[in-house]
């Protein structure tokens, strides 16, 4: 699994890096079924490869997003195309980061399916984007969104917790909004594919919870405090409001996990 991982971490294109991304999760389900599927040892690069394009910026130097019309939706469907493509990375490097940890072999495919699912999305909004007249790399990007990633490489639990339980679950609160925005505009193509997203990304936030609270439970701590404790040193800014709290809990996050955070962040 491994070797497979370090095959997407280290391709450059967006698109082959998805590409990519689905073969190798459909080579690790092909091999689990046969019964012959080995975890490895291969290390991922401290950082995965990049495109070309898009610029990545510093947070505060990115140009404000244009709000309304077709640049407007383009524009966010550009930010989403480059969520999701940071997204395979991030997953294939969970799973081959903390190969070391003697987890159980569902733990990999837990991940690996993850990064399946974001292979498909960023091709979905790639396509949109492409049928707008535009493509990925055609706007600058965040450039710190595998500072998360780089801050928790030491540390499972953090990775865990901050990731998919506050990263990702940030994801459940704001992609409603967005589809009511395409719905309005009258793009049922666009909502086809956030739809998809959104109802994919519950099971990424359930996965981090399920494993933080399992290496809790193998660590005899409470997970709660340990959630808090964690999200406190690598995310102080915590998460924040409005939550969707419905689909929040259909991850395994009660609310008592991230609103005492907001709290501390004032």
């Amino acid at each position: 699994m491994t070797q497979l991982a370090l095959g997407v971490l280290t391709e450059s294109d967006a698109r082959e890096k998805a590409r990519k991304a689905r073969a190798a999760a459909a080579l690790w389900r092909d091999a689990r079924a046969r019964g012959e599927a080995r975890i490895g040892d291969t290390p991922p690069p401290d950082a995965p490869a990049r495109p070309a394009t898009p610029l990545l910026l510093p947070p505060r130097d990115m140009p404000k997003r244009r709000r309304g019309g077709a640049a407007g939706r383009a524009a966010l469907l550009h930010a989403i195309a480059h969520i999701e493509l940071n997204a395979i990375d991030l997953h294939w490097d969970m799973a081959a980061r903390f190969a070391d940890r003697d987890l159980p072999t569902g733990f990999f495919d837990d991940w690996v399916a993850a990064g399946d699912d974001e292979a498909k999305h960023f091709g979905l909004v790639a396509d949109r984007l492409e049928a707008m007249g535009t493509h990925y790399g055609a706007l600058p990007a965040h450039a710190g969104m595998w500072r998360a990633a780089k801050d928790t490489r030491a540390d499972i639990m953090a990775r865990l917790a901050v990731v998919p339980m506050v990263l990702e679950a940030r994801g459940l609160d704001v992609t409603p909004g967005m589809i009511a925005a395409f719905e309005a505009a009258g793009d049922e193509k666009s909502v086809a594919a956030l739809r998809v997203i959104y109802a994919e990304e519950v099971a990424h936030v359930a996965y981090g919870a399920k494993w933080f609270n399992f290496l809790c439970g193998r660590r005899d701590d409470d997970p709660k405090p340990a959630f808090h404790a964690l999200v406190r040193k690598y995310f102080p800014a915590g998460p924040k409001p409005p939550f969707n709290e419905e689909k929040r809990g259909e991850a395994g996050l009660p609310p008592d996990f991230y609103w005492p955070l907001v709290n501390d962040a004032g």
